[in-house]
């Protein structure tokens, strides 16, 4: 049995070996691998079970539909990348939260086996839906991406009379405060010509129908935007940790993303991760690894974020579960429908769009 000197001991021999051994390592130079210049990274953020050939989540269509069958190992990150065969499209699966999309994308963005400066970023996922703007398996382009957690909080039972919510915004004192300030992380804006770009390119696409997202979108009475077939729109972003449901959610939705943004965004979609992706990616521009205006976050809907009139937001809730979303299909195939039409876009217009972003040029 070894003692605690020499389990102190082992690791200093080891590091001497090493030493010892780094000149006959020096004179076999190993050859120097070209880091692959990646064209387009498709961001995921879950999966169910294997990346193909099982019940799908977001990453599975892209991996079958366009034959990213090369795995590469990546331990660092939530689990294996995938690309197609020459590796100028690359998958990655962010995992659920903003924390965990942030400690993906930035492990990424330093992966040395890749040159991202030129990369466009296609977050496509499928999201929660506000019913005042858009139906069941609709799909929304975001210009801005805010964050729902960085905030104070009271409880309800404590909220003054004259406060509409007990959720501040970060370093203020009451609901709403002005000025609204963006330098912790806040809110996001993506490149405008570049999402117009993307909008313009897919907003006739045929999202088909179902009779199931049918039946459940007839239930909103009221909400004209909700009864209708899906559709292709421009539409901001939440990103909260929490996934929350409801009327008055959905009104603290519309107004925080109007604070945040100063009345220029729209809040319509949902989701868990996206500011933590565009703060990575934003660091990483920092650095030179990444170009932040050649993201894209495309969300479809899943469900909507609030219950049906005459519902309660209880009712609502328990019946929106992983896989078993109102549109969960439906939402998957309008992510790769839409997303993919700008993703072989950019591929077929690469010659140009390598420099210069499509928006910019059109």
């Amino acid at each position: 049995m070894l003692g605690t000197a020499d389990m102190k001991t082992i690791p200093r021999l080891l590091a001497r070996l090493a030493l010892v051994g780094a000149p006959c390592f020096a004179l076999q130079p190993v050859a120097a691998q070209t880091p692959i210049a990646v064209k387009v990274v498709i961001v995921s953020m879950f999966e169910i079970g294997e990346a193909s050939g099982d019940a799908p989540g977001e990453f599975q269509f892209w991996v079958e539909r366009e034959g990213l069958d090369r795995v590469w190992p990546f331990p660092h990150g939530f689990r294996d990348l995938r690309s197609n065969a020459d590796g100028s499209v690359l998958g990655v699966v962010t995992g659920i939260g903003t924390a965990r999309a942030a400690a993906t994308i930035m492990a990424l963005g330093l992966d040395p086996r890749f040159d991202f400066r030129n990369t466009y970023w296609l977050v496509a996922g499928i999201a929660g839906v506000d019913p005042a703007d858009a139906s069941l398996a609709s799909a929304a382009w975001a210009e801005w991406v805010v964050d729902g957690d960085l905030a104070h909080e009271i409880d309800a039972r404590e909220i003054p009379d004259d406060w509409s919510t007990g959720y501040l915004p970060l370093r203020r004192k009451r609901p709403y405060e002005p000025p609204a300030k963006s330098d912790e992380g806040e809110s996001f804006r993506l490149d405008a010509a570049l999402v117009d770009w993307a909008y313009r390119l897919t907003k006739d696409t045929d999202l088909g129908d179902t009779p199931g997202i049918k039946a459940k979108r007839d239930a909103y009475v009221g909400f004209p935007n909700a009864q209708r077939p899906p559709f292709v729109l421009k539409g901001d972003n939440l990103a909260a940790m929490t996934y929350w449901h409801g009327k008055h959610m959905n009104q603290w939705a519309n107004e925080w993303v109007s604070y945040h943004t100063e009345g220029r965004g729209n809040y319509v979609t949902t989701a868990m991760e996206d500011t933590g992706t565009l703060q990575s990616l934003t660091w990483l521009d920092n650095a030179g690894k990444v170009d932040v205006s050649r993201v894209l976050v495309l969300r479809t809907a899943s469900n909507f974020d609030m219950q049906w009139p005459g519902a309660t937001a209880v009712e609502s809730l328990t019946g929106e579960k992983l896989a078993a979303y109102s549109a969960f299909i439906p939402s998957l195939e309008s992510a790769h429908k839409v997303g993919s039409r700008v993703l072989h876009a950019l591929l077929d217009g690469w010659d140009t769009y390598e420099r210069t972003l499509p928006g910019k040029r059109d």
